[in-house]
């Protein structure tokens, strides 16, 4: 008790409930059954029984998560449950959206992956497709203004397949994240269409002393779209633009822009360089 007298600041007693982790991680699980019907299921979903299944995980969903926002609602000094509700109401009109987008990323890795055999193969066993599913809902919740559980979904998807796309960042469509581990997208990193990466890229933040006084303004790389970025490549700061159609080679750290249609690599000396695409 004496630790908790003298260390307070990691306490969190006499206070309003936070939200479980055990019921983010559980909510993931049946969103990615929602998105995916039939896939992440323990039995076979038959057509016939579609719009039950649907209707029954679209309630449970929205009754749980109403609960766990309502709990994050409260440190933001607001008690009132209509602002809960209404949040969890826009989230689940948009989740068609959602599986909209989610239908381009895995047209995208079975283009892009000539390794893939089948669709049924990307959606279970790529690990980016599932951490771009659970970005793309928690993404809805951050535009809400929902505290705390995009994070903490995002962090659901980021234990389970070593991928950290924080909810802020915008991704369109056709995205695709071959092989994937270590790869971290910042908040404030924005992505076009047909944007590709692999494992160990990182959009990420210059280190500034300024911590806290950064905090919404843009931080994170821009790449534009059709842009290709190979394995532990560092691309850092708010500033820095990849112009469209251009590639970026592995093992690069990057701090400037890089013109569309171009190559930006490390040379044979082991300098950067860039090169013009050919046509």
């Amino acid at each position: 008790m004496t630790s908790y007298h003298e260390v307070g600041g990691i306490n969190h007693v006499d206070c309003g409930n936070l939200p479980s982790k055990h019921a983010i991680a559980s909510l993931c699980e049946d969103l990615l059954q929602l998105l995916f019907p039939g896939f992440f299921s323990e039995e076979a979903v038959s057509s016939d029984e579609l719009q039950l299944m649907t209707h029954e995980l679209v309630a449970g969903i929205r009754q749980r998560l109403n609960l766990e926002v309502r709990r994050t609602v409260r440190l933001n000094g607001n008690t009132e449950p209509a602002e809960s509700e209404g949040m969890v109401c826009q989230f689940m009109l948009a989740l068609p959206q959602v599986r909209a987008l989610l239908q381009t990323d895995v047209e995208a890795a079975f283009a892009g992956d000539p390794a893939a055999r089948s669709f049924e193969e990307i959606i279970l066993a790529y690990p980016g497709l599932e951490a771009i599913a659970i970005q793309r809902a928690a993404h809805l919740l951050y535009k809400e203004n929902v505290p705390l559980i995009p994070r903490m979904m995002t962090e659901w998807a980021h234990g389970r397949t070593g991928i950290d796309i924080h909810p802020g960042a915008e991704i369109g469509t056709h995205f695709f994240i071959d092989h994937g581990t270590g790869v971290v997208i910042g908040e404030t990193a924005q992505l076009g269409h047909h944007v590709k990466l692999y494992q160990g890229v990182g959009l990420v933040a210059r280190s500034l002393a300024a911590g806290q006084a950064l905090r919404g303004k843009k931080r994170h790389p821009t790449l534009e779209d059709h842009v290709t970025v190979y394995a532990n490549a560092t691309i850092v700061g708010g500033d820095t633009v990849i112009g469209a159609r251009s590639t970026i080679g592995a093992n690069v750290f990057i701090l400037e822009s890089v013109a569309p249609d171009m190559i930006f690599a490390l040379g044979e000396q082991e300098h950067k360089v860039q090169v013009k695409k050919p046509k």
